[in-house]
C-alpha cells in the first residue's frame, strides 16, 4: 500500500483507463429504455435496465438524430456502444453509437459472434497493422464504380491533390457475392495494382446494406493484404468488421481521401520551407568559414611566414651540408677502392712481365706453358717490344 494519498481525480482517471481498457471495442448491450430524458441540448440521457441490473446510457445528439424511430420508456431495444466513465459524478455510463429495436437483431448477433471470434484469432491486433504511406505514389479504391462513394473520393482527390493517381477497382458493395467479389479486389491490387495503399468504402446504409463488410471472406482478406487498407464504410455511426481488421478507419469514404491524398499545396509549403532553411543553413555556413578564413589570415604566423620557415631553413642546411660529407667520403672511398683494383690488375698484365725480359712462346697459337709441350716446328716468340717467328728444332733428349 502507497503512503502516500493519491487525489480523487486521480483515482477517477486510472478506474476509467481500467474500465474502457476492459472493453477496447463497441459491445452490443440489450435492454429495457427507462427514467428516459431528452435534453434541451438533443442529447438522450437514459437507463437501459433488465429484471436484475440498470445500465446509466447517453446517446450524443449527433447519433440521436439519426434515430428511425422515437425513444420512449419502456421500449425494449439492442444499443451498440462503448463502455466510459463520467469524471464529474464518478458513474460509469454506456455511450451508445447506434440502437434499434429489440427483435430485429439476428444480423447483430451473428456480427458480435464473428467479433469475438476475429478478435480471439488476433485479427484485430494492433501489431498487425501497416503504417499508412505519407506521400503515396498511387492510391487504389475498391467501390461500387456508380455509387456516391466514388463521386466523394475524386472530388477530395482533385481539390487536395490532382497529381496523385488512383486506380478504381469496381466491386460489389451489397447483396449476394458482394463479399468474395470485395476480396478478390483486395487480392488483385495486391498482385497487379502497383498501388501503395488501398481505399475500402461505399456509402451508408442499413446493416443489411452494409453486410458484405461484416464477412470473415473479406475480414481475412484485408489482414492478409500485404498492402495497408483504410477502411471507410457507410457514414460515422457506422461500424463493421471490416474497420477493425483493417490498418485504419475513416468515418467516410471523403474523410478517407482526406486522410489518404496529401494536401498539395501543404505539401508545396513544406518544400519552399526546407528549400529556405537550407538556403539558409548553406549561408550561415559559408559565413562561418569565411569568418575563419579572415581569422587565419590574421594569424602572426601568416603575416610573417619567414617565423614558420626559419626553424625548417636551418634544418634543410644541415642536412645539404650533412649530404655534402656524405657524398665527399663515398666518393674518395669509391675512388681508392678503384686504384686498389687497377694496381692489381696491372699487376697481372702479361706485358709487365714481358718489360722484365720474358719471352713468350707460342706455338699453333697456343701459349707454351710447360717444358713437354714444346715442340720442333714454327715457333712464335713474343717480346716486350716485338715478336719474331722462326723454326725450332729441338734435340731429343731422354
Amino acid at each position: 500500500m502507497s503512503s502516500q494519498p493519491v487525489s480523487v481525480t486521480t483515482l477517477t482517471r486510472a478506474i476509467k483507463e481500467a474500465l474502457e481498457a476492459s472493453f477496447p471495442y463497441p459491445v452490443r448491450v440489450e435492454g429495457e429504455v427507462s427514467n428516459f430524458r431528452p435534453h434541451y441540448s438533443g442529447h438522450a440521457y437514459f437507463t437501459l435496465k433488465d429484471s436484475f441490473a440498470q445500465l446509466a446510457a447517453v446517446m450524443w445528439k449527433s447519433r440521436a438524430i439519426n434515430l428511425p424511430f422515437a425513444l420512449e420508456d419502456g421500449l425494449q431495444v439492442v444499443c451498440t456502444g462503448t463502455v466510459t466513465l463520467y469524471e464529474k459524478t464518478g458513474r460509469y455510463q454506456f455511450n451508445v453509437l447506434e440502437m434499434h429495436k429489440a427483435g430485429k437483431g439476428d444480423l447483430q448477433a451473428r456480427f458480435e459472434a464473428l467479433k469475438r471470434e476475429l478478435w480471439e484469432a488476433g485479427l484485430f491486433d494492433e501489431a498487425h497493422k501497416l503504417p499508412l504511406p505519407t506521400y503515396p505514389g498511387r492510391v487504389g479504391v475498391i467501390t461500387s464504380p456508380t455509387g456516391a462513394a466514388l463521386r466523394d473520393i475524386l472530388s477530395v482527390a482533385r481539390r487536395r491533390n490532382p497529381t496523385i493517381p488512383l486506380l478504381l477497382r469496381p466491386a460489389q458493395v451489397q447483396g449476394e457475392g458482394a463479399a468474395a467479389d470485395l476480396a478478390q479486389a483486395i487480392r488483385d491490387l495486391n498482385r497487379h495494382g502497383g498501388v501503395d495503399v488501398i481505399l475500402l468504402g461505399r456509402g451508408g446504409g442499413s446493416l443489411e446494406d452494409l453486410w458484405a463488410f461484416n464477412e470473415e471472406e473479406l475480414a481475412r482478406a484485408i489482414f492478409a493484404s500485404r498492402i495497408p487498407i483504410v477502411s471507410a464504410v457507410g457514414h460515422e455511426i457506422d461500424f463493421t468488421i471490416a474497420d477493425f481488421v483493417a490498418d485504419s478507419r475513416a468515418a467516410t469514404p471523403s474523410a478517407a481521401a482526406e486522410l489518404l491524398i496529401p494536401n498539395r499545396e501543404e505539401m508545396l509549403g513544406q518544400l519552399y520551407y526546407y528549400q529556405d532553411k537550407l538556403a539558409t543553413q548553406l549561408l550561415r555556413r559559408v559565413q562561418i568559414q569565411r569568418h575563419r578564413l579572415e581569422s587565419l589570415k590574421q594569424h602572426y604566423i601568416l603575416r610573417k611566414p619567414e617565423l614558420l620557415l626559419s626553424p625548417h631553413q636551418e634544418a634543410l642546411k644541415r642536412q645539404q651540408t650533412l649530404l655534402a660529407q656524405a657524398y665527399t667520403h663515398q666518393l674518395q672511398a669509391k675512388r681508392q677502392a678503384l686504384e686498389l683494383l687497377k694496381s692489381r690488375l696491372q699487376g697481372l698484365d702479361p706485358r709487365q712481365v714481358l718489360e722484365r725480359g720474358f719471352v713468350m712462346v707460342e706455338q699453333q697459337n697456343q701459349p707454351i706453358t710447360r717444358a713437354e709441350a714444346l715442340k720442333s716446328g714454327p715457333v712464335r716468340l713474343i717480346f716486350a717490344q716485338g715478336v719474331r717467328t722462326g723454326q725450332l728444332a729441338l734435340n731429343e733428349e731422354n
